[in-house]
C-alpha cells in the first residue's frame, strides 16, 4: 500500500526557501517603491476632461502665437531629423552641408537646434558638422521597438556617445510597462541613463501604443523618476505621432514632477507635425501648461524633418525648399 509522510526540509532546503522569500519581499518592496512614486500624482486621467481642455486652449490661445517671432523659435527648436532605412553616408553628409551653409543663407534665422540620426552616423556627423550650438542626437537602445538584450542597448548607447553623440533617445520599454513591470521599465531607463553619464537622454513613451492618457501620465512620470533628461511622444514609425492631448498630459506630469521635486524635465513632441500650425499648437499648451521657463530650445524640441522647410517659407513669405 503506497503511502506519503512529512519529510522535515534540510537545513539547505530551509537556506533556500528563506532566499527565495526573502528575493520576493525585495521585489515587492521595489514594486512598492514605484507605486507609492505614482501614487504621489493623479494618474486617473479623464480623457473628455484632456480634450475639452486642450479645446479650450487651441481656441482661445493659438492664434495669438501664430507670429513671425514664434515660428523663428520653433526653426531653432527644430531636431532635424533623418531616420530611413535608405539612410547612408552621402545623405547624411548632403544634410549636414545643408546645415553648416544655413547660416550664410538665411543670416536672419536661428539654425536648427539638433540634427538627430541612426547611432551608425554620429561619427561622420560628429566629423563633417561645423554649426557651434548644434546638437547631435541619436536613436539607440533598438529603435523604434527596444526589443533586444539591455546588454545590446547598453553597447549600442556606448558606442554612439563616444562616437560624438550629446543627445541620446531611447524608447520606452513598451512591453514591459503594459506587462506592469515598473520595476524593468525604470531599471533598463537607469541603466542606459547611467551609460549617457552628462549626456542628455530622452524617453520615447510611443504614446500611441500606451492604451490612454492615464497610461502616458504613468510612463512620463516613471520615465522622470528614472533618469530622463527629456520625455518624447513618438518614435515616428508605429500608428501615429504627437497629438495636441497627449502633448498636454505629458505637460502637466512634467509640471506636477517639477512641483514635487524641483526638477526641470524637458519635452519634444516628434512624429506627426505636419504643419506649422500643428507646430504652433503644441508651443501653445506648453506655454499655458508649464509656462515661459520651458519656451527655450533647450527645454523644448520638435522632432522633425518636413517641417523647417515650411517654417522657413512662413518667415521669410517665399516657398523654401534648402533641407
Amino acid at each position: 500500500m503506497a503511502y506519503t509522510k512529512d519529510i522535515e526540509p534540510s537545513g539547505k532546503q530551509q537556506g533556500l526557501k528563506a532566499q527565495v522569500e526573502a528575493q520576493r519581499n525585495a521585489n515587492g518592496q521595489e514594486t512598492d517603491k514605484y507605486q507609492q512614486m505614482l501614487s504621489k500624482y493623479n494618474c486617473e486621467v479623464d480623457d473628455a476632461s484632456v480634450r475639452e481642455a486642450v479645446k479650450k486652449i487651441i481656441a482661445e490661445k493659438v492664434a495669438q502665437n501664430d507670429t513671425v517671432e514664434v515660428k523663428k523659435f520653433l526653426l531653432g527648436s527644430v531636431e532635424l531629423t533623418s531616420l530611413h532605412t535608405t539612410d547612408n553616408d552621402e545623405s547624411i553628409l548632403a544634410m549636414i552641408e545643408k546645415v553648416n551653409k544655413f547660416d550664410s543663407a538665411y543670416p536672419d534665422l536661428p539654425h536648427v537646434a539638433t540634427v538627430c540620426v541612426y547611432p551608425n552616423f554620429a561619427g561622420i556627423v560628429n566629423q563633417s558638422l561645423e554649426v557651434d550650438g548644434v546638437e547631435i542626437a541619436v536613436v539607440s537602445g533598438n529603435f523604434p521597438t527596444s526589443q533586444t538584450f539591455l546588454e545590446v542597448k547598453v553597447a549600442e548607447t556606448a558606442l554612439t556617445i563616444k562616437d560624438g553623440a550629446t543627445n541620446v533617445d531611447i524608447v520606452l520599454p513598451v512591453g514591459k510597462f503594459l506587462d506592469g513591470d515598473y520595476e524593468g521599465v525604470c531599471d533598463e531607463i537607469s541603466e542606459l541613463k547611467q551609460t549617457c553619464g552628462s549626456v542628455d537622454m530622452k524617453v520615447i513613451l510611443e504614446n500611441c501604443l500606451l492604451g490612454g492618457f492615464s497610461n502616458v501620465k504613468k510612463a512620463s512620470l516613471l520615465s522622470m523618476y528614472a533618469g530622463a533628461d527629456y520625455i518624447k511622444t513618438s518614435t515616428g514609425k508605429d500608428k501615429y505621432g504627437s497629438t495636441p492631448e497627449d502633448v498636454y498630459v505629458m505637460c502637466q506630469a512634467i509640471k506636477e514632477y517639477y512641483d514635487q521635486t524641483g526638477i526641470q524635465i524637458g519635452l519634444k513632441p516628434a512624429g506627426g507635425i505636419n504643419t506649422v500650425m500643428d507646430a504652433v499648437t503644441l508651443y501653445t499648451i506648453v506655454k499655458e501648461v508649464l509656462g515661459e521657463k520651458w519656451l527655450t530650445n533647450k527645454w523644448f524640441r520638435l522632432g522633425t524633418s518636413r517641417l523647417t522647410n515650411l517654417l522657413i517659407s512662413e518667415i521669410t513669405g517665399k516657398e523654401t525648399k534648402w533641407f
